[in-house]
């Protein structure tokens, strides 16, 4: 019988709670080495779809070498920048292809940058597109980019989205019989986002009405959020 806990789910992203599947291996073993600190490699840029998990990797560095993250989705100024990794052991920042298109921030970017890379800290980066396909960024940065470690992160086979649900599962102590995890992907858009919100609404109704998941109930869930979204 399944158990129903009511507890908050750990949402920390750590290394050990990646899902690491074939399209993100390398991604990962890169990440791993950049957080070493007694590995050389200092520099990672990551890119991928939304939802490919190269926040979670970024995060679990920083939790790794203790360092704040950035994402360029928060407004921020040349002073901030500086001002947030002024002590830090890395450079860690997100969402390049969400830079304003701000000469002051351009140019502000690639100055701690260029800081990071001459007194041999650690730098990280990651955004949607491959580095020379980013918009608004310094030519010169893009060029460094590419002198170090490049990972393209991609889980948009069904196998790595079949062990990304199951590890949410996991993470919240339930049991999803195959039927369910093969539902889910025949009725969700494939983006990872939408297939864990998909998830989340069926685990929600489990603990609601006290009921196992099982096909039925995810079909039910279903039907309420496409009530819902009408």
């Amino acid at each position: 019988m399944q158990q129903f806990f009511e507890f908050p789910v750990n949402a920390l992203c750590t290394f050990d709670s990646f899902v690491a599947c074939d399209g993100n291996a390398g991604a990962l073993e890169f990440s791993r080495r950049i957080a070493d600190p007694d590995d050389s490699e200092n520099l990672l840029y990551l890119y991928g779809p939304s939802g490919s998990g190269k926040t979670h990797l970024l995060k679990a560095i920083g939790q790794v070498m203790g360092c704040p993250y950035l994402t360029c989705r928060e407004p921020f100024t040349a002073d901030s920048l500086f001002g947030r990794f002024a002590s830090a052991e890395a450079l860690i920042v997100d969402d390049l292809q969400l830079l304003p298109d701000d000469a002051g921030l351009r140019a502000a970017l690639w100055q701690i940058f260029n800081d990071f890379h001459l007194s041999g800290r650690k730098i990280v980066m990651a955004g949607l597109l491959p580095p020379r396909e980013l918009p608004y960024l310094d030519d010169h940065l893009i060029s460094r980019l590419l002198w170090g470690l490049v990972a393209r992160v991609d889980v948009s086979d069904d196998h790595s989205r079949q062990m990304i649900l199951r590890k949410i599962a996991v993470d919240r102590q339930v049991r999803i019989p195959d039927d369910v995890v093969d539902y889910i992907l025949m009725t969700t858009c494939r983006e990872v986002g939408d297939l864990i919100n998909a998830f989340e609404a069926l685990y929600r109704l489990s603990m609601a009405s006290k009921r196992r998941i099982t096909l039925p109930l995810a079909r039910e869930a279903q039907v309420k959020v496409e009530v819902h979204s009408v």
